[in-house]
C-alpha cells in the first residue's frame, strides 16, 4: 500500500507538471521572440551602416518599439485574464426550473447542465458553452473566457507577422550564400547544425527563433481563422461539423454574443469592458434543438 501511495504521488506531480508545461513553454516563446526582435530593432537593422541614421532613425525605432510592447502587452494580458477567467460551472447557478430543449444530465458532475455545455475530462467539470481544450493554455475556452482567447490569438497572429517580416533579413543574411546544403540545414534544421558545430550559437539563435515565427504564425493563422469562421457563423468547435445552426443569430447577433455588447473595440485592450448579453445558460435559438427526422434522411 505504501509503494502504490508513492507511486500515486508521484504522478499526480507529473501530470500536474505535464498540464502546466505547455504555459511554460508558451511563455518562454513569446518573451524570447519579443526579446530578439527587439534586438533586431534596437542593433542589427538595417544592415547598410550609411542607413543605420537615416531610415532607422531614433523616432523610427521608437514606434517600432511601442508597436511591439503593445502587441506584446495584449498577448501576455490576454493570456492571464483567460487563464483567470473559469468557464465553468463552478459557483454558477444552474437550476433545475424551467429546463427546456438541450438540458442533459452529467454523471460525473451529477447536475443537469444547460444547452452547449459538455464536460471536460481535463478540467474534471462542466464548462458552459464550452468549446474545446486549449492544450497549449492548459485549460477550457468557454463562454466567458472566449473573448480573451480570440484578442489572445488576434495579437500572436499580428505580433508573429511582424516578427516574421524583421526577421526576413535574418533569412537574408542566411541565404546570401546561396542556397546550399548548409543554408538549408541552417533554415531547416538548425539543431543539428549546432550539435555537429557546423554553427555558432549565436547564428543557431537566430535561425531558430526565426524559424519558429514562420511556423508559429502559420499555426496562429489557422487557429485564429478557424475561430473567426466559428464565431460569424454562431457555432463552437464542438459544432461546426453540423450542418444546423440553431444558435445563428446573425452577423452583428453572433460578434455580439461571443465577444460582448462593446464586440466593435473590445479587442484593442483586454481591460476595455464588454458585457456578454447572456448567461452560458439560457440561449436564443432560431430553430429547434432536436433534429427533424425528415430532413436528416
Amino acid at each position: 500500500m505504501t509503494w502504490f501511495s508513492f507511486a500515486g504521488r508521484v504522478w499526480d506531480r507529473v501530470e500536474k507538471t505535464c498540464l502546466h508545461l505547455p504555459i511554460f513553454l508558451n511563455t518562454v516563446l513569446v518573451f524570447s521572440i519579443t526579446a530578439e526582435v527587439s534586438y533586431l530593432v534596437l542593433v542589427e537593422a538595417p544592415l547598410q551602416p550609411d542607413q543605420k541614421k537615416t531610415q532607422w532613425s531614433t523616432v523610427w525605432k521608437t514606434l517600432h518599439l511601442l508597436v511591439q510592447y503593445f502587441m506584446f502587452g495584449n498577448i501576455t494580458w490576454n493570456a492571464s485574464l483567460f487563464l483567470k477567467t473559469s468557464p465553468s460551472i463552478q459557483g454558477v447557478f444552474l437550476g433545475s426550473e424551467g429546463m427546456a430543449q438541450g438540458w442533459r444530465y452529467c454523471y460525473t458532475c451529477e447536475t443537469h447542465t444547460p444547452p452547449r455545455c459538455s464536460h471536460c475530462y481535463d478540467c474534471k467539470v462542466c464548462v458552459l458553452r464550452r468549446d474545446h481544450h486549449c492544450v497549449f493554455f492548459g485549460q477550457c475556452v468557454g463562454f466567458r473566457n472566449y473573448r480573451y482567447f480570440l484578442s489572445c490569438l488576434l495579437f500572436m497572429w499580428t505580433g508573429l507577422l511582424y516578427a516574421v517580416v524583421m526577421n526576413a533579413e535574418v533569412f537574408i543574411i542566411i541565404l546570401k550564400e546561396g542556397v546550399t546544403l548548409h543554408s538549408i540545414l541552417l533554415l531547416l534544421m538548425p539543431w543539428i547544425m549546432l550539435i555537429s558545430g557546423q554553427v555558432t550559437a549565436r547564428a543557431f539563435a537566430f535561425a531558430f527563433i526565426a524559424d519558429t515565427c514562420v511556423l508559429g504564425f502559420l499555426l496562429v493563422a489557422a487557429f485564429l481563422f478557424f475561430h473567426l469562421f466559428l464565431l460569424l457563423r454562431g457555432q463552437t468547435t464542438r459544432e461546426w461539423y453540423s450542418i444546423r445552426r440553431p444558435y445563428n443569430l446573425g452577423l452583428l447577433g453572433n460578434l455580439r454574443h461571443g465577444l460582448g455588447t462593446r464586440w466593435y473595440i473590445c479587442w484593442l485592450c483586454p481591460l476595455i469592458p464588454s458585457p456578454l448579453p447572456g448567461d452560458g445558460i439560457h440561449f436564443q435559438v432560431t430553430e429547434s434543438l432536436e433534429l427533424d427526422p425528415n430532413r436528416s434522411r
